[in-house]
């Protein structure tokens, strides 16, 4: 649904996207991180044809943004950080404005409209001038507005913004649902939890580069290293020898409880399991420690040395 090819922007001598490849099947969700000014708008851009690449290839939703962009502006449903709403017009004739531009017919463009002001709870606020709205109403209009005319590729930036905790709620489960419609979505954001919860994969992009790439347990393998856990005893350890595979490393003991790291914990844990059962320990709770999303993001973004421009697959 999205492919691209070592897309690469310049503004005169600056790169601001550098080589960068992505697919992003049908039904699956990528999350774009990175930086102020890593690239992302600029990819985004692209992908909508506001922007000309300066070279590689686009294709999105079968149609090239160079030889196509009517039809991918036409697959398209965009999300941007400026949502140009006209402020003096009513929500329903703001839509419906919109629908008459996509050529949607009058009964399906109505349709449409009552579905996504139920879908993002606006009904109540349908015939208000947009510009009495609060910022969290302007964003779910937006977000309304991209999905008007059912595009199989969305292009979400910072979706749930400026919303409180229940309308984001709102918006996060409404994109897990567009997910399973035969769509493609990149959500660019820096609420890290969401990117988590949303997304099938996660490319973190710096200075132009896709510097990391895989899902979120990827990435934390990836660059934080091997997972850690806990195993919690009924008993004190009183000194006595651990029955410990090789490839388990101690990181921290207490009186009754220690952490490890293993790089196979699939494979290792329920061996070390049966090691200490066997040798007369009780065991209470093996967990993992959890690991945060921003400690990978923190450690991708602060590498001194700068990778190649990544492939997403």
């Amino acid at each position: 649904m999205i492919v691209t090819e070592n897309l690469t922007k310049y503004f005169k001598d600056f790169c601001a996207v550098d080589g960068v490849s992505l697919h992003v099947k049908a039904g699956k969700v990528l999350a774009l991180l990175g930086p102020n000014g890593a690239g992302k708008t600029t990819t985004v851009r692209m992908l909508t044809t506001v922007l000309r690449p300066s070279s590689g290839t686009a294709r999105v939703a079968g149609y090239d943004v160079l030889e196509n962009s009517g039809e991918v502006r036409g697959s398209v449903g965009v999300l941007t950080e400026d949502h140009g709403l006209y402020d003096r017009m009513h929500m329903v004739e703001y839509l419906d404005f919109f629908g008459k531009i996509y050529d949607m017919p009058d009964g399906k463009r109505e349709e449409r409209i009552l579905h996504l002001l139920e879908k993002f709870d606006l009904m109540d606020a349908r015939d208000r001038r947009i510009g009495k709205f609060s910022k969290g109403m302007r964003q779910k209009l937006s977000l309304a507005r991209a999905l008007l005319h059912s595009p199989p590729v969305l292009l979400l930036d910072e979706p749930t913004s400026a919303m409180d905790p229940a309308s984001a709620r709102l918006v996060r489960n409404a994109i897990k649902t567009l997910r399973s419609e035969d769509r493609a979505i990149i959500v660019c954001t820096h609420n890290l939890a969401e990117a988590e919860e949303l997304a099938d994969s996660i490319a973190i992009i710096r200075t132009g580069q896709i510097i990391a790439f895989g899902t979120a347990a990827e990435l934390k393998e990836q660059l934080l290293g091997p997972g850690e856990y806990r195993i919690q005893l009924a008993e004190p350890l009183d000194g006595r020898t651990l029955p410990l595979p090789s490839d388990v490393e101690i990181t921290k003991k207490g009186s009754d409880w220690f952490t490890f790291r293993v790089e196979k914990a699939q494979h290792t844990n329920p061996l070390l399991i049966q090691n200490l059962v066997a040798t007369d320990y009780a065991v209470v709770k093996l967990e993992e420690i959890p690991r945060s999303l921003e400690s990978v993001y923190l450690q991708a973004v602060n590498q001194t040395t700068k990778e190649g421009g990544g492939h997403v697959d």
